[in-house]
């Protein structure tokens, strides 16, 4: 069987996912927080048509030389292909028409140890860029550098749904793509001067449809490459508002991680209600760090 690797993002109300994001992948499931909307100053994405489809099918392994899932080859060098026979699957935090969707986003799902919302709406900087918006355009990023290397990459969703999808199927999506690993990306929505990325880690759980205990020795290993690699290609510092500052966090209250049976982890690429981490984010220049950050993260994992 092919190795197949998930990438999700995941943020808070508007954007923000992490500790303070009332979202899942960002922070949470706690009591979402007043956000700016989605609707402000958008920075320029990354011009990527976004054609991956978007199924539930299953991959055997001679089925990955490389390509996505419309059958094209990747771009990457002859002799340079760390990643070939590799399935990536990016999970794009939110969807930036969560907004238009409440009552659905907004409907309880089974996350084995308890009920979540669907989704969220993300948060997003104080003037404006929305979360889902970041989360899809680094995800379409971080894409081209799989592809380069080798690496099949398929999206849990492309921003064209009318909604979500619901935290328990993006998890539902890694399972059944076989994946050898899962990576949800996010940005967080916690309050200014708080600063930083981390990486949020699978607890072990084990109830009702919910059991980790597989996977969280290799998703604290694929969570720790991918924050090394991350920290080294952005200069972002480790979050400096929660854990012991080393950049990591365990959490057992994620759908997204609960309901994984793959290795999987969230990455909080930073604070977007920060101004000095918004400037960061809201850059095409420093996305497209975070995206390299990104692939070696997941490079040095599978690799």
């Amino acid at each position: 069987m092919a190795a197949v690797l998930v990438v999700g993002a995941v943020c808070l109300g508007a954007a923000g996912c992490g500790a303070f994001g009332d979202s899942e992948g960002g922070g949470s499931d706690r009591p979402s927080r007043s956000s700016p909307t989605a609707t402000g100053e958008r920075d320029g994405r990354s011009g990527e048509k976004d054609d991956d489809k978007h199924g539930d099918d299953k991959h055997g392994g001679k089925e990955h030389g490389g390509k996505d899932d419309d059958g094209r080859q990747g771009a990457h060098k002859p002799g340079a292909s760390p990643l070939r026979g590799k399935v990536i699957v990016l999970d794009p935090g939110h969807n930036p028409r969560n907004r238009d969707q409440p009552g659905k986003i907004s409907r309880p799902v089974d996350i084995g140890t308890g009920k979540k919302e669907c989704d969220t709406t993300g948060t997003a900087t104080n003037s404006g860029y929305p979360e889902a918006e970041f989360t899809l355009d680094l995800a379409r990023r971080v894409r081209t550098q799989l592809r380069e290397r080798g690496a099949t990459v398929k999206f849990t969703h492309d921003g064209k749904e009318p909604y979500g999808p619901c935290v328990d199927e993006r998890a539902r999506k890694g399972n059944q793509a076989q994946a050898d690993a899962a990576i949800s990306l996010h940005a967080d929505g916690a309050p200014a001067g708080s600063r930083g990325f981390h990486v949020i880690l699978p607890a072990s759980v084990h109830k009702g449809e919910a059991d980790t205990r597989k996977i969280v020795g290799p998703s604290r290993q694929l969570g720790t490459d991918l924050r090394d690699a991350f920290r080294k290609a952005t200069d972002e510092p480790p979050a400096n508002y929660l854990g012991d500052g080393n950049g990591l966090d365990t959490r057992g209250d994620l759908g997204g991680l609960n309901l994984s049976k793959v290795p999987k982890v969230f990455l909080e690429c930073g604070n977007m209600r920060d101004p000095a981490d918004a400037a960061l984010l809201t850059s095409e220049k420093w996305r497209e760090k975070a995206a390299r950050g990104v692939a070696d993260g997941i490079t040095a994992f599978l690799d």
